[in-house]
């Protein structure tokens, strides 16, 4: 994972956790994470870490890091193939670099997965002001190269599935959608701090990566239009993840002058999270629409349902399949209607309640990680020709339950990089 440890990134640590608690072992390359040892075994998951590379500036650098990344990957995927032998390798994208591992991994007798946790070459339209038809042409190769590889592939929505089987020639019975969905027996509402309002009454967040395609400025101008335009100091804002854009999304908050508004936490831990959005009023997805957007799962919309917060979010198609009638939707690219919607949400407390109560509702219900976990576990099931008796009734749970590796367990691999999450959180 280039910029992301495990158990960092959630969706990974529950793949993890849904596998460990039905009998596999469960290997994980990641970079290291502040403080991080080389070797760990997390709650059942062996955890294989490498020195992460140095922050990537332009095409140029990302070229740089990826080249990195993959060679240290390599390197511990071969340590752990004479060490602890494997029957599956799943590699978790961006970027799209690891078929050749894929192929090495099906010539020793493994089978390999693709988990695509986003779209490289729309990732890649949306990053750059001028992106170049070659490099594009080479991402839509290298995306090709990794579906051909693939026993089989995993999707994190049906419109990501539908360029698998479009783009990628699958087919719907060698593909499976496991969406991002929150664990809601961990992520739900907590004890209102408030002290985090910072002295305010309301108090509204972001959740989530910062890079140029994920519309974090947004929410800055958001907060210049409800403060200096509509002249209130009622509101402040937290602003919970990091990301490329860190640094210029603080440069531009002091040039809006919201420095007493805005809050940048950096990193966010889960008791951080659940503080934050249990306190807040308001939930932000300003993600803006390009094609990669509209049709990506956004991780943050669905972990505010799941602390039951109100949503207020840009009109996304795949934004509308996880919230439904949970949030406030703005035409895409209106961000005084977006603070419009915000304000009046602020303003009618009924109105936050029941959104609130319906995001709850859905996220247990329809989104919540359990039944995810069970097409999850059923992917590897199949590959491995396992038949559990229960598996079409009984969901696998995703729960960090201490295992001690068995050496007769079939073995999985995770060589992942997840540059989006939270989008992709």
């Amino acid at each position: 994972m280039q910029n992301l440890p495990v158990p960092l990134d959630r969706r990974v640590w529950l793949e993890c956790q849904a596998l460990v608690s039905a009998g596999y072992q469960v290997s994980v390359i990641c970079p290291k994470g502040p403080g991080d040892p080389s070797r760990e075994v997390l709650d059942g998951v062996w955890l294989y870490k490498y020195r992460p590379p140095a922050q990537a500036n332009g095409f140029g650098g990302y070229i740089n890091e990826f080249v990195y990344c993959w060679l240290r990957t390599a390197l511990l995927f071969g340590w752990i193939f004479l060490t602890r032998p494997f029957s599956a390798v799943q590699a978790c994208n961006p970027p799209d670099t690891y078929a050749p591992l894929g192929l090495l991994a099906r010539l020793l007798g493994a089978r390999f997965v693709y988990d695509q946790h986003d779209l490289c070459p729309e990732i890649y339209l949306a990053r750059f002001e001028k992106p170049s038809k070659r490099i594009f042409q080479a991402l839509l190769g290298l995306e090709r190269a990794t579906y051909r590889t693939a026993d089989h592939v995993i999707s994190t929505n049906e419109s990501y599935r539908a360029i698998a089987i479009r783009r990628g020639h699958r087919t719907r019975e060698n593909t499976t959608v496991v969406r991002s969905g929150p664990d809601t027996t961990r992520m739900k509402p907590g004890p209102v701090r408030t002290e985090l309002r910072q002295g305010r009454e309301h108090l509204v967040c972001y959740l989530g990566i910062m890079g140029p395609q994920d519309g974090v400025d947004i929410v800055l101008h958001v907060m210049d239009m409800i403060v200096h335009k509509f002249g209130r100091t009622d509101v402040s804002a937290a602003l919970l993840g990091f990301g490329d854009c860190l640094e210029e999304l603080r440069e531009l908050c002091t040039r809006l002058d919201l420095d007493d508004y805005v809050t940048f936490t950096g990193r966010a831990d889960p008791d951080m999270i659940r503080d934050y959005l249990s306190t807040a009023a308001v939930g932000l997805s300003p993600d803006p629409y390009n094609e990669l957007n509209n049709i990506s799962t956004m991780n943050k919309t669905m972990e505010y349902m799941a602390h039951q917060l109100p949503v207020v979010t840009f009109d996304l198609a795949e934004t509308r399949v996880s919230a439904e009638d949970a949030a406030m939707y703005v035409e895409p690219g209106q961000i005084e209607a977006f603070a419009t919607a915000v304000c009046d949400l602020l303003d009618d407390p009924a109105r936050r309640g029941e959104l609130g109560r319906r995001g709850r509702r859905r996220a247990v219900d329809v989104l919540d990680w359990a039944a995810q976990a069970a097409a999850y576990v059923r992917v590897y099931d199949r590959l491995h020709g396992i038949t559990r008796a229960d598996a079409a009734d009984a969901p696998v749970p995703a729960v960090r339950i201490p295992v001690t590796p068995r050496p007769e367990a079939p073995g999985v691999t995770a060589a992942s990089s997840s540059a989006g999450q939270a989008r992709r959180p």
